[in-house]
């Protein structure tokens, strides 16, 4: 995997990540959330990842996804075995050490399936979800989570009615 020089330690102290982590697919639509009282760790993603899913997903695109990918292979490398963890394009600059394998935009070039993914569309949600980050701050975590719940709602249905739209043209 290389010598990444990325950790979620850096992330923590910078304030970077944390409160409310959301699982994206590709078109920008909620397929669940986790609830992260302080800063995102690899345990939060593996178990937002294998407490809501059933089967692993074939791809996993993450901006710490070497990291993630040795953590779940450790916890739990069956579930996880016909997994391929891929860095997103947007953050793929500053995994200078990580190997070729890591990185989404080498995929590209030989499988059109990945080709053809939006590999922002978690970036796209994540902004959409600083819309509610300090009205959820000041909440008791009951009503911050079924606050959360509502606007991840109505935000899938908005994307849904514009996908519909868009296929309807």
């Amino acid at each position: 995997m290389g010598d990444c020089n990325k950790f979620y330690k850096t992330y923590s102290k910078n304030n970077l990540t944390g409160r409310i982590l959301v699982l994206w697919c590709t078109h920008s639509i909620c397929l669940g959330f986790h609830s992260i009282p302080v800063a995102e760790g690899r345990n939060d993603v593996f178990s937002a990842i294998y407490t809501r899913f059933s089967i692993a997903p074939k791809v996993i695109i993450y901006d710490l996804a070497c990291q993630l990918a040795l953590y779940c292979f450790v916890c739990e490398a069956q579930y996880f075995q016909n997994t391929q963890f891929l860095i997103d394009e947007m953050h793929a600059h500053d995994h200078s050490h990580c190997g070729k394998a890591c990185f989404v935009s080498n995929d590209m070039r030989y499988d059109n399936q990945i080709r053809a993914v939006n590999t922002s569309a978690a970036e796209c949600g994540n902004k959409g979800m600083k819309r509610i980050h300090k009205s959820v701050s000041f909440m008791a975590y009951d009503h911050a989570v079924q606050f959360t719940k509502v606007f991840l709602y109505i935000w899938n249905r908005n994307a849904v009615l514009q996908i519909l739209k868009a296929s309807m043209k």
